[in-house]
This record gives structure tokens, C-alpha cells and sequence, in this order.
């Protein structure tokens, strides 16, 4: 698995997360960020058990990279390409 770091926080105060990164293996994308763990949060959201809510700050979007620019363009695996 090669993971591809495809933007971070920079305000964060460990400058370690929020992080977004891209697997090329799975064509899938990774977010590491703040887990929600307050239940008064989390109770108009149904989170199956092997999954988590997490938590990314508004100016974190700004720093994703613009689609066209992302490795996965395509929701059809044949189509998908990486620069």
C-alpha cells in the first residue's frame, strides 16, 4: 500500500491532523482527524459498529486538492486513472 498525502491542516497545533491521504492500492481515501466520541452529537447519526465519525474543521476543504487533480476521477474502475 502506497499511501499519498494529499493535504494537511496547517493550523493544526501538532500539525498532524486533520490529514487527507489517498491509497493507491484500494483507490480509496484516508482522513485522519478529531474522533466525535460526545453522544449528544452522535445520536441523530446511526454509526454501524465497525465504523467512526470524525470530526474535520471548514478550512481544512479548502486545502483538498480540485477533483480533476485527484487520482480517482471516475466512480467506474476501468476509467480511474493516477497521475
Amino acid at each position: 500500500m502506497a499511501l499519498r498525502l494529499l493535504c494537511k491542516d496547517p493550523e493544526s497545533p501538532n500539525n498532524g491532523s486533520p490529514t487527507l491521504y489517498y491509497d493507491d492500492e484500494s483507490d480509496t481515501y484516508l482522513l485522519q482527524s478529531w474522533k466525535v466520541a460526545d453522544p449528544s452529537r452522535l445520536t441523530s447519526i446511526k454509526v454501524p459498529e465497525h465504523e467512526t465519525v470524525v470530526e474535520v474543521p471548514a478550512r481544512l476543504l479548502m486545502l483538498f486538492p480540485p477533483r480533476d487533480s485527484m487520482p480517482h476521477v471516475s466512480a467506474n474502475p476501468s476509467e480511474r486513472t493516477s497521475p
